[in-house]
């Protein structure tokens, strides 16, 4: 008598799974940065191999993971464009069944989002979508474990993004729906979210506020987030500064948030670009604790995947 295999379980984007596998994923993180230092032989996945594809280079992504599943009892495989044969013309489904047959999950740092998609279709082992040019999920756990570390639950909260409507703030609009707070945009016209993102979050009964006006934005919100204006790949960088010097995160522009409003950011930074040094260098900015926080909250998505 054959039985059938489960399904994998992929960590592709917040809107995929529902808000209480989330929280538990949260919740898993939470405890594994408390227990990270305390002396212990548990391994929960010793034996057990992670290969990451980085199309795009990375710092957090990489170091994260690679720390993470080490810390776990894993292996890890590191692979670029130079190191695969998906740089020369193989197809990620072939690429994907081969990659099932020695390794137990896969995560990808790519542009093109169907290469995520193909993965999940093809591959047999767990798919984590470690940033694609449409979403970054895995840092917006991390920022949210961030905020609720500092000021408690996110849901019912104002986040005010300042600057590209970008991959990055699709996650938080992901988020905005399956965690209950309110999301609000400052973008120029030409560098907004898709509306079809915005259509979908607020179907889904979440409050999402458009605008091109920052200080609109910003105003009485308890959370403030930017992001590069320029992103690996972009190659219109002078018109991009030109639209984006008005959404600057400066000082005059966190005074328009609320008085114990936070600051981050997913690095890498410019400063004087999309925020001023005394912004991310000052008191409300949470950066560093939300780079960490990478490390945690991914290892709780490598635990959720593979036991």
């Amino acid at each position: 008598m054959s039985s059938t295999a489960p399904s994998p379980r992929h960590f592709l984007d917040i809107h995929k799974l529902d808000r209480d596998t989330l929280r538990g994923i949260l919740d898993a993180g939470v405890s594994l940065k408390a227990t990270r230092r305390i002396p212990t032989s548990a391994r929960p996945l010793q034996g057990r191999t992670l290969v990451m594809i980085f199309e795009k280079p990375s710092t957090r992504t990489r170091v994260s993971f690679q720390i993470g599943m080490q810390e776990l009892g894993g292996e890890v495989v590191i692979l670029s464009d130079t190191d695969s044969q998906l740089g020369r013309g193989e197809t990620v489904a072939d690429t994907a069944r081969v990659l099932s047959r020695y390794a137990d999950a896969i995560m990808i740092r790519t542009d093109d989002p169907e290469k995520l998609r193909d993965l999940e279709k093809y591959a047999t082992v767990p798919v984590i979508n470690g940033l694609t040019d449409r979403s970054h999920p895995c840092q917006i756990m991390a920022d949210i474990m961030t905020y609720e570390e500092h000021r408690g639950a996110i849901e019912g909260r104002k986040v005010a993004w300042s600057g590209d409507g970008n991959n990055v703030v699709a996650s938080w609009v992901h988020a905005a729906v399956r965690f209950g707070f309110e999301i609000r945009i400052a973008s120029p016209a030409e560098l907004q979210p898709r509306p079809d993102l915005i259509e979908w979050a607020r179907e889904a009964g979440a409050r999402v506020v458009l605008t091109d006006n920052p200080a609109e934005a910003v105003h009485g919100a308890d959370l403030v987030v930017t992001d590069t204006w320029v992103s690996m790949g972009d190659t219109d960088t002078g018109s991009r500064h030109n639209l984006l010097s008005p959404y600057r995160v400066d000082e005059r522009l966190m005074e328009r948030a609320a008085a114990d409003a936070l600051f981050m950011h997913c690095l890498p930074a410019h400063r004087g670009d999309e925020v001023s040094g005394a912004v991310i260098d000052g008191p409300q900015s949470v950066v560093w604790d939300e780079a960490e926080n990478r490390l945690h909250v991914q290892k709780a998505i490598l635990s959720w995947c593979l036991n």
